[in-house]
C-alpha cells in the first residue's frame, strides 16, 4: 500500500491512496454545514409555499420569500466555489416584476415558474432539504454509525439484553463476540467517513450546479442583453462627446478666429490712414490667435491626451497625479500596454473620481494602485476623505460605470461614512509589449 506522509515536524497530513485525514476532517464540517444549509433550505421552501398558498394579501409575500431563497442560492453558489471549485453562474437578471393584481395560488405560482432561473431556484429550494441534505449526510451518517458501534462493542451485550435483542446493522448483539464485531465495523468506518466527506461535498457541489446554473440559452440571451446595452450606452456616449466637441469648438476656438478675422479686417482698413492703430489690433489678433490655439490644443488633450498615446496609462495617471489639488500616491505594475481604447476609458475614469476627490470628498491624501491580473486591468482609487459615495446617487460615479460597461468592465464602492472611499474598476482586457513601469 502506498503510503505518503508530509515531513518537517509533526506530520500535518496522512495520504493513502489518495486519502488525507485532515481533508477528511475538513470534509465532515463541511459537510454538517451543508446539512444545516440544507434545513435553511427547508424553511426557504416553508416559507415560499406558504406565501403561494396564502388567502387574501395577494402576490406581496411572494416576491419577499423568493428574494430569500435567492439570497440562499446566492451562499450556496460561493460555498461551491470556496470548498469544490464548481463555478456556479448567478442569475443573468433580477427576480421579473410581480404582475399587478394578480391574486391566487395559481397566480403566484405562474409568476414563479415564468421566469427560468426563478423556476430553478424554487424547484432547488423544495429538492435540496431531500437530495443535498442526503448527499451532505452520508459521510456523517457513516460517522455516527462507526461510533454507535464502538458504543455496543463496550454496552451492546447489557443493551440487548435490557431491550430484548440488539441488531448492528446485519449482526444481531448477541453476546460479547458479536459486539466485538460489531465495535471492528464500528472502527473501519471512521475512516469511511473521512473518506467519504470529500467526495461528498463535491458532488453536492455538481448536484448544486445542475439544479441552479443557467442554461445555455439563457446566458446567450442575457449577453446578448448585455452587448444591446453596452452598444447603446457607447452611442450615447460618442454622440454626447461629439455634440461637447462642437460646443467647445463653436463657444471657443471658433468664436475666437472669427474675432480675430474681424480684427485683421479692420486693421486692413486702417493701414494707411492710422498704422499705430494697425499695431494694436495686430497685437490683439496675436493674442487671439494664441488662445484659440491653446483652447485647440485643450480640447484634443480632452479628447485623447498625447501624454497617454505617446507614454501609456502609467505616466499619464502620473501627470493626472501631478495636477490634481490632492496629493496622490501612484503605484503602477503593468507587463505592457492595453489597447488604446481600453486605456482611454481608464484613464478618463481615473480622471474622474479623482477631480470628485478634489471636489466633493474633503481628502487630504490619495492613492492611485494600477496592476493587471489574470487578463484583468484592475485600478484602486482610494482617499482619506469625508466618505458616503454612492454609485447610485448623483451622474459621475453611474457614468463612470457606464464608460466601463462598454468593455464589460465593472465599478465597485466602498465608502463608508467617515471613509475613507475606495473605488475599485476592472477591465478585461489583454496587454502587449512586455513592459513593467512601477514607483
Amino acid at each position: 500500500m502506498d503510503r505518503t506522509m508530509k515531513l518537517g515536524g509533526s506530520p500535518s497530513a496522512v495520504e493513502i491512496r489518495g486519502f488525507s485525514v485532515p481533508a477528511g476532517f475538513t470534509g465532515l464540517r463541511r459537510a454538517l454545514a451543508l446539512c444545516w444549509m440544507s434545513v435553511a433550505a427547508f424553511g426557504r421552501s416553508l416559507g415560499v409555499t406558504g406565501a403561494i398558498s396564502l388567502v387574501g394579501p395577494g402576490l406581496g409575500l411572494v416576491p419577499r420569500a423568493m428574494e430569500r431563497v435567492r439570497a440562499l442560492a446566492a451562499r450556496q453558489r460561493g460555498l461551491s466555489e470556496r470548498w469544490s471549485g464548481v463555478q456556479i453562474p448567478g442569475p443573468p437578471s433580477g427576480l421579473p416584476a410581480a404582475p399587478e393584481g394578480a391574486s391566487g395560488a395559481v397566480a403566484r405560482y405562474r409568476w414563479i415558474m415564468s421566469d427560468p432561473q426563478t423556476k430553478r431556484e424554487f424547484t432547488w429550494v423544495l429538492t435540496d432539504p431531500i437530495v443535498g441534505g442526503f448527499l451532505a449526510f452520508m459521510p456523517l451518517a457513516v460517522l455516527l454509525s462507526g461510533f454507535w458501534g464502538i458504543f455496543l462493542a463496550f454496552f451492546g451485550v447489557p443493551l440487548s439484553t435490557r431491550w430484548d435483542g440488539l441488531w448492528y446493522q446485519f449482526i444481531p448483539i448477541d453476546g460479547q463476540a458479536t459486539a466485538v464485531l460489531a465495535g471492528v465495523l464500528g472502527v473501519l468506518q471512521l475512516p469511511l467517513a473521512l473518506w467519504m466527506a470529500p467526495r461528498a461535498i463535491r458532488k453536492h457541489a455538481r448536484y448544486t450546479h445542475s439544479m441552479l446554473a443557467p442554461s445555455e440559452q439563457e446566458l446567450m440571451a442575457s449577453r446578448i442583453q448585455h452587448l444591446t446595452t453596452t452598444r447603446s450606452t457607447a452611442v450615447d456616449t460618442q454622440m454626447a462627446e461629439i455634440q461637447r466637441i462642437e460646443r467647445d469648438l463653436h463657444d471657443g476656438a471658433q468664436a475666437r478666429l472669427v474675432a480675430m478675422g474681424m480684427t485683421l479686417d479692420a486693421a486692413e482698413h486702417l493701414l494707411e490712414t492710422n498704422p499705430e492703430a494697425v499695431r494694436a489690433l495686430l497685437i490683439e489678433a496675436r493674442q487671439s490667435s494664441s488662445k484659440a490655439l491653446e483652447e485647440i490644443r485643450n480640447l484634443v488633450r480632452g479628447i485623447h491626451p498625447p501624454v497617454l498615446a505617446d507614454r501609456g496609462l502609467a505616466d499619464a495617471v502620473r501627470a493626472l497625479a501631478m495636477v490634481c489639488p490632492v496629493p496622490t500616491e501612484v503605484v503602477v505594475d503593468l507587463p505592457g500596454r492595453a489597447e488604446m481604447p481600453v486605456e482611454s476609458a481608464a484613464y478618463f475614469a481615473i480622471s474622474e473620481i479623482l477631480t470628485n476627490v478634489a471636489k466633493h470628498s474633503g481628502a487630504d491624501r490619495a492613492w492611485i494602485d494600477i496592476r493587471y491580473d489574470h487578463g484583468m486591468l484592475r485600478m484602486t482609487v482610494t482617499d482619506s476623505g469625508r466618505g458616503g459615495a454612492d454609485a447610485t446617487r448623483g451622474t459621475g460615479l453611474r457614468g463612470i460605470e457606464r464608460r466601463l460597461s462598454t468593455f464589460d468592465g465593472v465599478l465597485a464602492v466602498n465608502s463608508p461614512v467617515n471613509g475613507p472611499t475606495m473605488v475599485t474598476m476592472e477591465l478585461p482586457c489583454v496587454l502587449s509589449s512586455p513592459k513593467t513601469t512601477s514607483s
